[in-house]
Formats: C-alpha cells, structure tokens, sequence
C-alpha cells in the first residue's frame, strides 16, 4: 500500500508527500513555470521523486504526457500514486537514468526532459543523506537528454550557479544547444544561487540571457510577461 505523510493542494491537484523524501520546494516551482511547454506534448522528468514537477506542469498544460523516472523505489511509487490519483497521463518508472538506452532502446522520444537534480557531486553534501544519495551527475543528465529528446526537443533544469560552466560542456557534448538561460537571487542583496536553463536538441547557437528572477517577488503570472523563445 503506498503511504504518504502529508497532502498539498495545487489547484485542482493533490500532490502526496512523505517526510523521508524531497518535498515540493521553491526551486520545482521555479523550474515548472520556466520551461516551454505546449498542449499534448511528452514529458519526461529525470529523477522524479515524487512527482512534484508532473503535478506542476499540468496545472500549465493540459493533455500532458508525464512520464518520470527514479532510482529510489519509494519516489517511484508515490509518483505513480499521484498520477493516477489526479487522473493524469503517464508511466513512472523506478530506475537509473544512467541506463536510459536500456529502457528506452529508441531515441527521441519526448519533447520535453526537466529535471532538478541533486545540485552537489554524488555522496556529498545532501546527496550524501538518506535517499537523496544517487548516482546522478549533470553529465549523466545530459547524456540521457541527448538520447531521450527528438530533434528540437527541449531540456529544462535548474542547477547551481556555480556549476554553470559544467553544465553548459555538458549541454553541449550531448547536443543541446543552450538557448534561454535566467539567474535567480533570493533578493537584489543576493548573490545568484540557482540558475534555471533551457537547451534545445541540435539546436543553433543564440543564448537568450532573462531578466534576474528574485524569489521574494516570485509570482506565478511572471512567466506570462516573458515570452518563450526556443526557435532553432
């Protein structure tokens, strides 16, 4: 039976949580709003967890397939649970994304792969915790990116801004060309912590460079005044 701790209402959607598991957090929100995304596509979220991004991505689009995969067998679970108790469309899969030739032995299947993945090297940090410990690194992630996503295709992640350089080499030693890119600070006296990017599979170079979002003005309706260009 699956068990869950606590239950947030997003809308017309319940997302179930547990307290051993990463839980819906400002970054998700984030990345859900940033990335394009157009009716009926085929989404893919790497390294799932419960499903939170699936839950927030249909609140934007309706006709959505969501898939997702992870490697801890309890988040696979949940976010199987909160598909199908919201009525949405899509396969969870528990597994490692590292092997995504194996169970996805065609390429370019999705339009769309996001993911927010764990931010610091493997067993360090909070990776290092419980079940946020994994094998995932961001040229893995770009590796099963480049393999999953269809010519133009899209891939959205946020990531530390940090790390950005080792994420951009990633990008693009697997084909996907970085196209809009947008810091986000927690105020104008903050240094940019997280980074949120978008590439595009065998893209052309352009780097759209948005406006510095600051999380303590964060509204839902910003994405509605910054238009998505991801032309090829």
């Amino acid at each position: 039976m699956v068990q869950w701790d606590s239950v947030e209402q997003l809308e017309q959607y319940q997302l179930h949580q547990r307290n051993d598991l990463p839980k819906l957090g400002t970054d998700s929100k984030l990345l859900a709003q940033f990335a394009t995304l157009h009716r009926r596509e085929k989404v893919l979220d790497l390294g799932c967890g419960v499903g939170v991004l699936g839950v927030l991505l249909a609140q934007r689009q309706k006709e959505l397939t969501l898939d997702g995969i992870d490697i801890v067998p309890e988040s696979a679970e949940l976010a199987a649970y909160n598909l199908t108790a919201n009525g949405l469309t899509g396969t969870i899969r528990q597994g490692d994304l590292n092997h995504c030739r194996q169970w996805a032995p065609r390429p370019g299947g999705y339009d769309l792969v996001i993911s927010n993945p764990p931010y610091f090297a493997p067993n360090t940090g909070k990776t290092a915790e419980g079940a946020r410990k994994t094998a995932c690194t961001v040229e893995g992630l770009c590796v099963a990116a480049g393999w999953l996503l269809h010519p133009g295709g899209r891939f959205a992640l946020c990531y530390r801004a940090e790390r950005l350089a080792t994420l951009f080499s990633a990008l693009e030693g697997n084909g996907i060309a970085p196209k809009r890119l947008q810091l986000v600070q927690h105020s104008p006296a903050h240094p940019p912590k997280i980074v949120l990017v978008e590439g595009v599979r065998m893209g052309r170079p352009g780097l759209k460079v948005l406006p510095t979002l600051f999380v303590n003005q964060f509204n839902p309706q910003w994405r509605k005044e910054i238009p998505h260009e991801t032309a090829l």
